[in-house]
């Protein structure tokens, strides 16, 4: 019987790229695979043509090959075309792939001897600090509950002095090959969990896990400049893995307490500076509080509520940048309280004076009610 063009088998077109076989060739190994279609002879068939189609179209040479000369020019590095799993430089990966779907067990686990435990797990501790210590950091000391190397077997998990032995299962080599239809499949080995080393008299105090729950004491240094939401990072300081296995990482998120008078934005700060009818009126001199202690702000005459005055380089530095910020303060104009008799005949004789000015003395309450008085009449015409 002739064979099927392999572009067809696949389904790609001829200036189909790596990426392309390789997704088509797996979409139809998994669906006709064997072990998922048991007594289906025509799916077992596709499949076999399926796996024989990519193993040339993703081998460069065998592609120039048979594009040129057709079946005929790889049929001889094939084998008859119904060879072994070599080919492309992929073709384990998707089987490892297929095998790891199918069996429920990731055919790529496997290995040499060795300990492959996993990686502790990375762990995260939230940090409350001030905006001043933000600003300028700070070392501090922190509290981890977590798990850690056993200091009695050192990690190991056996007791000292007795030592490991290899894996009767996998020989010592952390995998195992299991069969399924007509094919082989490496696995982690279900015994020693891919270490290759069984403990033979496992450590009393951590009872062969390698490790112990304590609560660790930790320095940890804030950087200047840090910002609320970022994290610091203490590598191999989280969670101790199993026997032979490196620690996780602990992440320090860092959260800056409100301020009761700054609020930053980036390497800026911001506050609001209550100002007196008086000073606002006539000008003046007024002391502003910064990180770094109070400077002088002069308030000219006439100063509206609301104007923004800006300090240069009373802000923060950027713990990823070395430019410094601004101190922006925004003056707030304050109207007086609790006025006693004298004051209020004060405000009152001065009130008059203003009414007399003929709007001179307060240019924005007369521009807006000119509006008003235009917007009724144009109501009312």
């Amino acid at each position: 019987m002739s064979k099927r063009d392999y572009y067809e088998v696949l389904g790609v077109s001829k200036g189909a790229e790596k990426a392309e076989l390789k997704k088509a060739y797996r979409r139809l190994a998994m669906k006709n695979h064997p072990d998922r279609n048991p007594d289906d002879k025509e799916a077992e068939q596709r499949f076999k043509e399926a796996k024989e189609a990519y193993e040339v179209l993703s081998d460069p040479q065998k592609r120039q090959m048979y594009d040129q000369y057709g079946h005929a020019g790889v049929d001889q590095s094939m084998g008859g075309g119904t060879g072994g799993f070599g080919g492309g430089e992929d073709f384990n990966d998707i089987f490892g792939d297929i095998f790891g779907d199918i069996f429920g067990g990731g055919g790529r686990r496997g290995g040499g001897g060795g300990r492959r435990q996993a990686r502790g797990n990375d762990l995260q501790y939230n940090l409350e600090i001030s905006l001043e210590e933000a600003v300028k950091g700070i070392e501090k000391e922190i509290k981890v509950p977590t798990y850690v190397n056993c200091d009695t077997c050192d990690g190991d998990g056996a007791k000292p002095g007795s030592g490991t032995t290899t894996c009767t299962t996998c020989a010592g080599q952390g995998a195992v090959r299991m069969s399924q239809g007509f094919f082989s499949v490496q696995q982690t080995c279900p015994d020693c969990q891919g270490t290759g080393q069984m403990i033979k008299d496992p450590c009393g105090d951590c009872h062969g896990q390698g490790r112990v729950h304590k609560t660790k004491e930790l320095k940890v240094t804030i950087p200047a400049g840090i910002d609320d939401g970022m994290r610091v990072r203490l590598t191999g300081e989280g969670e101790a893995g199993g026997p032979g296995a490196i620690a996780g990482d602990l992440y320090v998120q860092v959260y800056v307490k409100e301020h009761p008078i700054f609020k930053r934005d980036g390497v800026n700060l911001y506050c609001e500076v209550p100002l007196s009818f008086v000073t606002a009126a006539l000008g003046g001199k007024l002391d502003v509080p910064t990180l770094e202690g109070k400077v002088a702000l002069t308030i000219p005459a006439e100063t509206q509520t609301g104007r923004l005055f800006r300090l240069k380089g009373k802000g923060v530095k950027g713990v990823r940048s070395s430019m410094v910020g601004d101190l922006l303060c925004r003056v707030i104009l304050e109207t007086p309280v609790k006025l006693n008799k004298k004051q209020k005949e004060l405000l009152e004789e001065f009130q008059q004076t203003v009414n007399d000015s003929d709007g001179k003395n307060s240019p924005k309450q007369k521009n807006w009610f000119d509006g008003v008085k235009k917007f009724w009449d144009a109501m009312t015409s």
